[in-house]
């Protein structure tokens, strides 16, 4: 029986890569989307590259039965909504922060206000399909990772699982333009971007703590400590971590390559790369590409975390999810190459 999806939100990128990708999927249709500011209009015509979708109704509020639900809304606004479709049974996947931090003081602390739904906090499993696999195909409620938690933490899960490094972490990431979303406002037209990257947010980003809370419990008992400094590059999409971390012990190239392919040997979307990946190697597509290598002079580890940022970093990944939560093949309609250039 074919999926019935809506997304709330669909006039957001994340909600519109979302139906991008459920249209050519064998399993699953979208029937239903909301978006308040364009209720009315169909999809189609009010996004053409979404014209497939001619006869979709872009509606208020979800009008049509569905057996999961995508939530594109912001963070804070996402589990208000959420809460009663849990509550109802369906399955939700909430591209949002709302449910990533399993404390809701940490919650209040980084995004500086209470927690709407704090009773579901334990209820909500982390969307990194890669680590929990198991754990989401069981789940009602997901929460969807960010996208430079999804690079960093798969670029130091199997390091950080294993030992070899000191928990102690420092993050250099960069994101293209479309990581901040639509409704972001101004600081991000073409004439403020162009020709230009800033760091922002530096060691404050609210993505330090979701990188921290799940790298820590890859290592049992161990905090693992991380300062993330984000910057914004004057591209479209992509996010390119490069993570460094101190060794514990003395490892060869080749001991944290076969490491590194050994953990993520039946994993879909995460490849180790023989090489240091471009951004473009990504775009378009749900994988993401992974790159140890040993700083032998001074005993650290550098891994690179490439993907794009729409893709595994939101709707890609919570298609992913979705065909976990429903009993279907974890690559269904994401199996397909990157564009490029």
């Amino acid at each position: 029986m074919t999926v019935r999806v809506g997304i709330i939100n669909v006039t957001g990128f994340a909600g519109m890569e979302a139906a991008r990708l459920l249209w050519n999927h064998p399993e699953a249709e979208l029937v239903a989307a909301t978006g308040r500011s364009l209720a009315g209009q169909m999809l189609g015509k009010a996004f053409p590259h979404l014209a497939a979708y001619a006869d979709l109704p872009i509606t208020t509020d979800l009008e049509q039965e569905v057996d999961v639900v995508f939530s594109a809304l912001p963070t804070g606004a996402s589990a208000e909504v959420c809460a009663p479709l849990v509550e109802q049974g369906l399955r939700v996947i909430d591209i949002a922060a709302d449910f990533r931090l399993r404390e809701p003081g940490a919650f209040t602390e980084w995004f500086h206000e209470e927690h709407p739904a704090p009773e579901l906090l334990d209820r909500a499993v982390y969307g990194l399909a890669d680590l929990y696999a198991s754990d989401i195909a069981k789940a009602d409620l997901v929460a969807n990772p960010g996208c430079y938690p999804a690079a960093t933490i798969l670029a130091l899960a199997p390091a950080v699982a294993a030992g070899i490094v000191v928990p102690r972490v420092f993050v250099d990431a960069k994101s293209g333009i479309s990581g901040a979303g639509r409704g972001t406002g101004g600081g991000f037209s073409y004439s403020d971007v162009n020709e230009d990257v800033s760091a922002y947010r530096v060691a404050d980003h609210n993505h330090q703590p979701e990188m921290a809370q799940e790298l820590s419990r890859l290592r049992e008992e161990t905090e693992v400590a991380v300062t993330f400094v984000p910057h914004l590059v004057p591209m479209t999409r992509g996010i390119h971590s490069t993570c460094y971390a101190p060794l514990a012990e003395s490892v060869s190239q080749a001991e944290v390559l076969a490491l590194y392919r050994d953990f993520y040997a039946d994993v879909p979307f995460t490849v180790v790369s023989d090489t240091a990946p471009h951004t473009k190697h990504t775009f378009g597509s749900n994988k993401c590409l992974v790159f140890p290598t040993v700083d032998q002079r001074n005993g650290a580890l550098v891994a690179v975390g490439v993907l794009d940022n729409l893709m595994k970093g939101a709707a890609g990944s919570a298609i992913e999810n979705m065909n976990l939560m429903s009993g279907l093949p974890q690559e269904a309609g994401l199996d397909h190459p990157a564009l490029y250039p």
